[in-house]
Parts: structure tokens; sequence; C-alpha cells
């Protein structure tokens, strides 16, 4: 049989050189990063398939979001070999950025 009081929360002493949590204030709101890297394109997949895994999106609306994202990665991999193509680079960006722009207004509707 335990002699702790009900209410008391037993307390351990902190570890020394433990990092705490760190409170980011976003006030609920995500930033919508630019398209400039391959990891900001990488995570345009994901959270395509985090929406399609909870029905906000339509598998043709991801698979549509896939297949540019390949072209856009395929893209960069040909860019570091030929920076003549960075212009069709930045012109499959801006249209990655506009489905995902018009992928966001329609999931926030339905929410």
């Amino acid at each position: 049989m335990s002699t702790r009081i009900p209410d008391e929360h037993p307390k351990s002493p902190p570890r020394a050189g433990a990092p705490g949590l760190r409170v980011i204030r976003g006030e609920g709101q995500r930033r919508q990063e630019p398209l400039a890297s391959r990891d900001a394109v990488a995570r345009v997949l994901m959270e395509a398939g985090a929406d399609m895994l909870l029905r906000r999106i339509s598998p043709l609306r991801a698979q549509e979001i896939e297949r540019k994202v390949d072209r856009v990665l395929d893209l960069f991999d040909r860019v570091d070999a030929a920076p003549v193509l960075m212009p069709v680079l930045k012109r499959h960006l801006d249209e990655l950025e506009a489905l995902m722009r018009e992928t966001r207004e329609v999931r926030a509707v339905r929410r």
C-alpha cells in the first residue's frame, strides 16, 4: 500500500543539461514556405499524402501532386548538370505552388 497522498504529484529533479520544451508561437497557423529547395518540395509530397489519408483531398489530386513533385525533383537534378534549365525548373515550381495553393483552398472549404 502506498503512503502517497492522492493529490500529491511525485516530483523528479530536473536533469542537468537536459533541454526543456520550447514553445514556438505560431498562432495555430502554418506558414507556407516557398518551394525553393528539394526539401520544401518533398514536404509538399508528404503533406499531400497526409491529406489523402485523412480524406481531405482526393486520390486523383494527390496523384497529380505526386506527378508534379517527381517532375520538379528530376528537374532539380538536371539543373545541377545544366544550369540553363533553371527557367524550366522555375516554371514547374510555380505550377506546383499554384496547385498546392488551390489544394489548400479546397481543403479549407471541406473542413
